[in-house]
């Protein structure tokens, strides 16, 4: 049983190297980033949605909590997430403005990625205890499922006023956050395995509304339809490579 701990605290950190797969970037100019930062934020937005419609929402219907209260959960998250932006934008009012501040929508994702690290990190300890083998299955679905998701939070982080070493470390600081779900789930067991159930609808509809609300009317500031075009292909393989994952999980 020990090595069960051993082996799941090692996943999680490695879930957590994940977020520094915007790295590559780092040899990319930064008039070359920025020109093709939508289309990074177009896989970001099929990645959230793909994640929220194809995995998130009909396990949580097959869950114990049931269609209708999943339902419930996932509007409470859109609402929740539309409040917590409201806040973020009252504040970032109050400050004093200047070139370098920071949109809230690269607050808000820091905060939802970490919520949802924090879920997988629950998820982790739970395959764990059940055996290895599914543990390390249930880890490797996580990293290929966090690679486009990680990659487009980057894009987003970027495009939010964050210079590329600081994103990479708030990224990675978030992804932290599936350790601290991981010592909780241990600590407190069953307790936390039941109230993750509750968090993961309410995860779903954060990613709702931050592709919704805040991503896709970033991309109706480009007007060109060759771009348009490619902003629409990028979208829809965020959402097809979350689709091909149920093939391997």
């Amino acid at each position: 049983m020990v090595m069960n701990y051993v082996y799941a605290f090692i996943s999680v950190f490695i879930v957590s190297l994940v977020s520094f797969i915007g790295v590559f970037s780092l040899t990319l100019k930064e008039g070359v980033l920025n020109k093709y930062i939508n289309f990074f934020i177009s896989l970001a937005i099929g990645a959230l949605l793909g994640d929220a419609f194809i995995h998130i929402i009909p396990e949580t219907f097959k869950s114990n909590l049931g269609s209708n209260l999943s339902g419930i959960l996932i509007i409470f998250g859109v609402l929740l997430f539309f409040i917590l932006e409201k806040f973020i934008h009252w504040h970032h009012h109050g400050e004093e403005k200047d070139i370098n501040s920071i949109h809230p929508v690269g607050k808000l994702v820091l905060f939802t990625d970490g919520f949802h690290n924090f879920i997988d990190g629950a998820i982790i300890g739970a395959s764990f205890l059940i055996s290895i083998p599914v543990g390390i299955a249930s880890t490797i679905a996580i990293v290929l499922h966090e690679i486009p998701q990680e990659i487009g939070d980057f894009a987003v982080l970027i495009h939010s006023g964050y210079t590329v070493k600081r994103a990479l470390w708030l990224n990675f600081i978030s992804a932290l956050a599936s350790v601290l779900g991981l010592l909780i789930f241990y600590i407190f067991g069953s307790m936390v395995q039941n109230s993750v159930l509750f968090f993961i609808p309410i995860a779903a509809g954060g990613f709702i509304y931050i592709a919704l609300a805040d991503l896709i009317p970033e991309l109706h500031k480009t007007k060109e339809i060759k771009y348009s075009l490619i902003q629409i292909g990028i979208i829809m393989l965020g959402v097809l490579a979350m689709a091909a994952l149920t093939l391997i999980e």
